[in-house]
C-alpha cells in the first residue's frame, strides 16, 4: 500500500489542493484511496464532505492507534463513498503538534497497518509547518511530495521541507525519500515566476516534477462545490486532471520500484 506524504513548510501554497487533486486522479482510475487529514484546519475533511461524519478523529488515532480507534475515525467521502475515505482531521490534532518523542512517531504507521488491506493508496495531508504532526505524517510514509509555488518565500520553504524530510529519514524512517517538488499555481506570462522557476530548477534539479500545476480557476470552483476536479466541466478542469494523472503515475511508479523483485 503506497503511503505518500504531501507537505510544505509554508501555508497558502496549495498543499491541500494538490492532495485533493491526487485523490481525484486516484478515484478516477478506481483505486481505493484514503486521505489522512493531519492539518488542524481540517480543510481536506471539509472539502471531501466528511466533517462530523466519524465518531472520532485523527487526534484520537495518534493517542491510540488500535484498530477499533482507527475504524471509528474513518468516514466515507462525499466525492466517492465507495472508493475514497478520510481519516478525519480536527482542531484537536493540534495537541500533537509539539515536541514528540521519537518512539511515538510510529503511531500513524501503526494505525495505517491496521487498514493496509483496505486501500490501494494513502495520501497524508500534513500541516504547513515542521511540528509533531508533520513528523508523525512523514514517519509513516515511503515517499514525500513537497508543494511549492514560484515565489521567493515558497522557494525557501521548499528547501526547508526537503531538509526536514531528510531529518525524519535519519531519525526514525530510513525508507523515507522525497518523491519531488510539485510547483503549483504556475502562470505562463509572469516574468517573476519565470525567474523563480529557473531558481527552483537550479536548486533542486530533477526533483522538480513535471508537469507543473497551472493556475486555473476551475480548481477552486470544484473544491468550493465539493466536487473532484476530474468531474468538473471545462477545459481548465480537464487540463488540471491530466496534470494530476501524471503526478499520480509518478508516485505509483516510485512505489512499484520499492517492491522487491519476485524470483521464479
Amino acid at each position: 500500500m503506497p503511503v505518500l506524504g504531501i507537505c510544505s513548510l509554508k501555508g497558502g501554497v496549495g498543499k491541500t489542493s494538490v492532495t485533493l487533486g491526487l485523490a481525484s486522479a486516484a478515484t478516477a482510475r478506481g483505486l481505493r484511496t484514503l486521505v489522512v487529514d493531519l492539518d488542524p484546519q481540517a480543510d481536506s475533511t471539509l472539502c471531501l464532505g466528511a466533517a462530523g461524519a466519524a465518531a472520532q478523529d485523527v487526534a484520537a488515532v495518534l493517542d491510540n492507534p488500535a484498530g477499533y480507534v482507527v475504524g471509528s475515525a474513518l468516514a466515507a467521502s462525499a466525492w466517492d463513498p465507495d472508493l475514497l475515505d478520510v481519516l478525519v482531521g480536527s482542531p484537536e490534532s493540534a495537541r500533537h503538534d509539539g515536541p514528540t518523542l521519537p518512539h511515538r512517531l510510529g503511531r500513524l504507521g501503526t494505525a495505517l497497518a491496521e487498514v493496509q488491506d483496505d486501500y490501494d493508496l494513502v495520501l497524508v495531508d500534513c500541516p504547513p509547518s515542521l511540528g509533531g504532526l508533520t513528523r508523525h505524517g512523514l514517519a509513516s510514509c515511503r515517499r514525500a511530495l513537497v508543494v511549492t509555488e514560484p515565489g521567493l518565500f515558497s522557494v525557501t520553504a521548499a528547501s526547508r521541507a526537503l531538509r526536514a524530510i531528510d531529518d525524519v529519514r535519519r531519525a526514525v524512517a530510513p525508507e523515507l525519500q522525497p518523491l519531488g517538488v510539485v510547483v503549483n499555481r504556475v502562470r505562463a506570462r509572469s516574468s517573476e515566476q519565470a525567474y523563480r522557476l529557473e531558481e527552483l530548477s537550479g536548486l533542486f534539479g530533477p526533483l522538480v516534477l513535471s508537469p507543473m500545476v497551472p493556475e486555473r480557476a476551475a480548481l477552486q470552483q470544484a473544491q468550493g462545490a465539493g466536487r473532484a476536479i476530474h468531474e468538473w466541466p471545462g477545459a481548465g478542469a480537464a487540463e488540471l486532471a491530466e496534470v494530476f494523472d501524471a503526478l499520480l503515475d509518478r508516485a505509483l511508479r516510485s512505489s512499484a520500484e520499492d517492491q522487491p523483485a519476485v524470483r521464479a
